[in-house]
């Protein structure tokens, strides 16, 4: 169990920032004023989206891990929600490694909750942006194996990087890196479903000082490129292998997939 041993900057109470903002919407304490402020101001479908993003990382982490996915890297990790990913992959693969990534200096001091691995497994942090992937990749190699399957984690993340950052190219050189079995997993905030609701999400964290991309189905699909779409495809957050006593999942606004790398 190791962290980034650079010292961690000061937060910033007076600018909302998205790690944050989640938080509050799952209905967590680590969180300051200026992100309930945009919190408060988004309608109630986003607590819902946030619920549904964490619901949809469990069912794809428990997945992946029963196809014997021992290896875990994930950006924007946020603030510790338990049950964490490694708590979920570790249930059934009690030796995996996970490798957890956040740019908020607030997941930072919370970073001891996510290093407290199963005695047979491994988990790291490193602080860095997703914007910075040759320096994640780089440190996430002294921990991981790149010559065997990896499974990346974006969950909620990438809808939080404009075109003009190249997203795509972000995701596509990420998964450059991981060889043959590995997998994506990506969910995202859609613009084309429910649009006014996303509008109006959009417009409401701008004001808060944070810019969103919501993106439209074949947007989404581009992170996907050249991956194999395990089933049920890119559906929904509630869409995605949903338990088997929610026979009509409800509506979501978040598209989320799992796909292969060849």
């Amino acid at each position: 169990m190791t962290t980034d041993p650079k010292p961690s900057p000061q937060i910033d109470t007076g600018k909302a920032h998205p790690a944050r903002v989640y938080d509050w919407l799952l209905g967590g304490k680590d969180n300051y004023p200026v992100d309930e402020a945009v919190g408060e101001k988004l309608p109630p479908e986003a607590r819902d989206a946030a619920r549904q993003n964490r619901e949809f990382m469990h069912r794809a982490a428990t997945w992946l891990a029963g196809q014997g996915i021992d290896q875990f890297l994930d950006i924007g990790t946020g603030i510790p929600t338990e049950p964490n990913l490694h708590q979920i992959v570790q249930r059934t693969v009690p030796t995996a490694k996970v490798v957890y990534t956040d740019y908020d200096p607030i997941v930072l001091r919370h970073a001891e909750a996510l290093l407290i691995s199963h005695a047979d497994g491994v988990t790291d942090y490193i602080q860095a942006d997703v914007r910075q992937p040759e320096l994640i990749v780089e440190h996430a190699r002294h921990v991981l194996d790149f010559t065997r399957p990896i499974a990346l984690s974006l969950i909620a993340l990438m809808h939080f990087i404009p075109d003009e950052q190249d997203a795509h190219g972000i995701v596509h050189n990420l998964v450059a890196t991981l060889p043959s079995g590995s997998y994506l997993v990506l969910s995202h905030a859609a613009s084309d479903l429910y649009p006014e609701l996303a509008a109006q999400v959009t417009a409401e964290y701008a004001k808060g000082g944070i810019k969103l991309g919501f993106r439209t189905r074949p947007e989404v699909t581009r992170f996907f490129d050249g991956l194999d779409l395990v089933p049920p495809g890119l559906v929904t957050a509630t869409e995605w292998n949903p338990p088997a006593s929610e026979r009509d999942p409800e509506g979501s606004g978040i598209y989320a997939a799992v796909a292969r790398v060849r």
